[in-house]
């Protein structure tokens, strides 16, 4: 077979008409289709490339949120694209044109949802910057965030795909306001949790691993979720509590604690002597600077009581765990004790003192005399 003869059924093949289109129509449209998509996909590459490259000699982190965002670009959307340059090539019927347009519109939107999902991810490593992935804040901001972000997102995208594909989403809108409402009411009190674990993970009062005491419960937190907290008591069992509970109470933190303020009093005999009375504070003072750990605050003769001479002492614990606090306070203990046996003090206990008074007998009656009768 000649060239001239090989071109000649080659144009005749590529003349044939299929579904209202030559096949050289196709063949174009398939190659605009493969051009396209190869070219983006070189040029979201070299982007990254370069981003990534000005991204690690600046100090902001927004034009690392850039790179994240293209590199979020799906292959997909890609696709799409030259899906829509692609099918200019090509004659198609109006209603097949609107079917691609509409197509193309909601790839979009999903690239716009994975967009918004990466918006998410960025604000959550923005809030625990600096922090390891074992970091609690992480752990606790991370289901919240995404469960909630994750909602609004894909909310929005998926009425704007009903509104690409000319779906009239004013009623659905109205609907859905008139249902919200009454869910809202319907569902207050897990509403009410869900908006205060917000506020838990945006204000963080506490976050897990912290030591918390709420009323008459006591415990170290464990898993902060969408509509409660899980609390292990200190005494083994664990405590559900729902987060609006926890927001409209006071919450008292150990956690957060830098050091530990301890005051104790201490009663001496009324016995003690003058001298040994005015020793003692700064014997106990001398006793307190001496232990680890500690930074000393006052010691007083505070009070007369009712059966002791009252002292009062006040000390911090530089470290915050319970623990160390009852050491440091055995210590003092043990060399109060030790001190005041050596000097001969005496610790006072409640005791009573009867003081019994004799009264002086009465003098004994005078004799009765007998008048003498005149005779």
């Amino acid at each position: 077979m000649t060239t001239f003869a090989l071109a000649a059924s080659i144009e005749s093949v590529l003349q044939r008409e299929f579904a209202g289109n030559s096949v050289g129509r196709w063949l174009a449209g398939l190659a605009v289709l493969a051009l396209t998509t190869a070219v983006l996909g070189v040029v979201k590459r070299l982007v990254v490339i370069r981003l990534a490259a000005l991204a690690e000699k600046t100090e902001t982190d927004l034009d690392d949120l850039l790179v994240e965002l293209v590199r979020r670009t799906s292959g997909f959307c890609l696709v799409a694209l030259g899906v829509f340059f692609a099918h200019h090539w090509i004659n198609l019927s109006d209603t097949a044109t609107d079917y691609v347009r509409i197509a193309v519109k909601v790839a979009l939107w999903v690239q716009v949802g994975f967009w918004g999902r990466g918006l998410i991810d960025f604000g959550i490593v923005r809030m625990t910057r600096g922090r390891g992935t074992d970091d609690p804040a992480r752990t606790m901001g991370a289901p919240v965030l995404v469960f909630v972000g994750q909602v609004l997102v894909w909310s929005v995208v998926g009425l704007m795909i009903l509104q690409a594909a000319h779906q009239d989403i004013t009623t659905l809108i109205a609907g859905l306001g008139v249902g919200g409402i009454a869910v809202a009411l319907a569902a207050q009190n897990i509403l009410g949790d869900l908006f205060a674990s917000i506020t838990i993970l945006l204000d963080k009062p506490f976050v897990i691993g912290d030591s918390i005491v709420l009323g008459d419960f006591a415990g170290t937190v464990e898993h902060i979720g969408v509509k409660t907290t899980r609390v292990r008591s200190v005494t083994g069992e664990q405590i559900i509590i729902g987060n609006h509970d926890l927001v409209s109470s006071r919450v008292r933190n150990f956690k957060r604690l830098t050091e530990r303020r301890q005051i104790f009093t201490i009663g001496v005999t009324y016995d003690t002597s003058e001298a040994q009375v005015a020793a003692i504070p700064g014997m106990l003072k001398e006793i307190v600077v001496a232990i680890p750990d500690t930074r000393f605050d006052r010691a007083h003769f505070k009070s007369f009581g009712d059966f002791a001479l009252l002292y009062e002492v006040v000390y911090f614990v530089q470290k915050p765990d319970f623990n160390t606090l009852m050491d440091v306070q055995q210590k003092i203990n043990l060399e109060i004790y030790r001190r005041f046996t050596a000097d001969k003090i005496e610790f006072a206990f409640p005791t009573q003192v009867v003081h019994t008074v004799t009264a002086p007998l009465p003098p004994p009656p005078a004799a009765p005399q007998k008048e003498l009768s005149r005779g």
